[in-house]
């Protein structure tokens, strides 16, 4: 698929956009239903920024996921419902424009695979994390894990073997730790850590310190 060189930028705080992440979005503000009607007139993709920590303006970070249109309906009074699959992360280059809404230069961010024992020990560790923070009994859609990892859902109940089973097949740990990052970390300024870290190893510690600090908050408001 070829990557644009500029694309629009919509900030989202709580949201960003990691590779093969979908994520649904609700545009109802004028400037981005002009972004959502030209990226659907062209290629079809857009990118969802988070806005730079005490930035006094709608500054964007430096890096942002670059997503594809997957699925738009824009209702009667013009707001629109659309499905954005994350394709990559990119480097935000210059603004080429601000009015009506943000287009920036964009720059793919190659990522090779990363396989050393250090990797494949974080990656066993956080698969770990995530079978505890699985059977903690807190609700999660489980079937949202295998969409994710590319597994086709079983036709019965779906369990958390299952899930599991999907995430020890995924070969990349730098795609294990984003997955696991969308799916169970919630806290946003963690989320864009993850997003802006490049580094595979330091990648994975993040996701494991963040869902083990997560995890014991579960497990204090449970024996509360």
């Amino acid at each position: 698929m070829q990557i644009p060189d500029r694309a629009g930028v919509m900030l989202l705080d709580g949201c960003p956009l990691f590779p093969r992440a979908m994520v649904p979005l609700f545009i109802f503000e004028p400037r981005y239903r002009s972004l959502l009607a030209d990226a659907l007139r062209g290629e079809r993709m857009m990118c969802l920024a988070m806005r730079q920590p005490g930035a006094g303006t709608e500054r964007p970070s430096k890096l942002a996921g670059l997503g594809l249109i997957r699925v738009s309906v824009t209702n009667p009074n013009g707001t629109s419902h659309l499905m954005l699959q994350g394709l990559t992360r990119v480097r935000l280059g210059r603004a080429v424009q601000t009015k009506p809404y943000r287009v920036h230069r964009i720059e793919p961010v190659e990522e090779p695979p990363t396989e050393t024992l250090a990797s494949e020990a974080l990656a066993g560790r956080l698969l770990d994390l995530v079978e505890t923070r699985l059977r903690l009994g807190v609700a999660f859609p489980l079937a949202a894990v295998l969409q994710l990892a590319g597994v086709e859902e079983p036709s019965g109940t779906v369990r958390i073997e299952d899930c599991l089973r999907a995430l020890r097949g995924i070969p990349d740990p730098g795609s294990l730790a984003d997955l696991v990052t969308t799916l169970l970390v919630s806290n946003a300024a963690m989320r864009q850590v993850v997003l802006q870290t490049l580094d595979v190893e330091e990648r994975l510690r993040h996701v494991v310190h963040f869902l083990a600090g997560e995890i014991e908050g579960f497990q204090k408001k449970a024996a509360q």
